[in-house]
């Protein structure tokens, strides 16, 4: 028995289908702009922190290592410099949590660092200290 009309259109219609998807993946191949080759992608970072284009082991080091050293030397900035922030919580173990004022970030602190006694909301002056926990607080003084 032959097939009826409606089953000779659906298989031509499989067929032009599958036509349809040989000549697209077909195209795809041939006309790849999807965006740059891996060798385009591809970002360096430099001694400073900046991207860049160029490998490390063309960059000049020692050039960007003096660079570095002498942009910190003049920026006056050392890695410990002074923070201000104000004890807002203070326990009878000794230890307590300064907020700080630039950031509103706690930071811990004992009592062993402190220089003078405090109490809470008292405005100190401290030097940061990074730990194994996060910041501390170390050489606390009252302003």
């Amino acid at each position: 028995m032959g097939d009826s009309f409606f089953k000779k259109e659906n298989n031509k219609k499989k067929v032009k289908k599958r036509q349809d998807k040989v000549q697209k993946r077909e195209d795809r191949k041939v006309n790849n702009n999807k965006g740059k080759t891996l060798e385009e992608m591809i970002i360096y970072v430099d001694v400073n922190g900046n991207f860049t284009e160029i490998p490390p082991h063309l960059q000049k080091k020692e050039d960007d290592f003096s660079n570095f050293d002498n942009s910190i030397k003049n920026s006056g900035q050392k890695e410990n410099f002074d923070y201000t922030g104000i004890i807002k919580f203070l326990s009878d173990k000794g230890y307590g949590f300064i907020t700080e004022d630039k950031t509103q970030e706690n930071v811990f602190f004992h009592s062993n660092q402190l220089a003078q006694t405090v109490v809470k909301n008292d405005k100190v002056k401290f030097r940061k200290e990074d730990s194994l926990k996060g910041f501390r607080a170390v050489s606390i003084k009252k302003i």
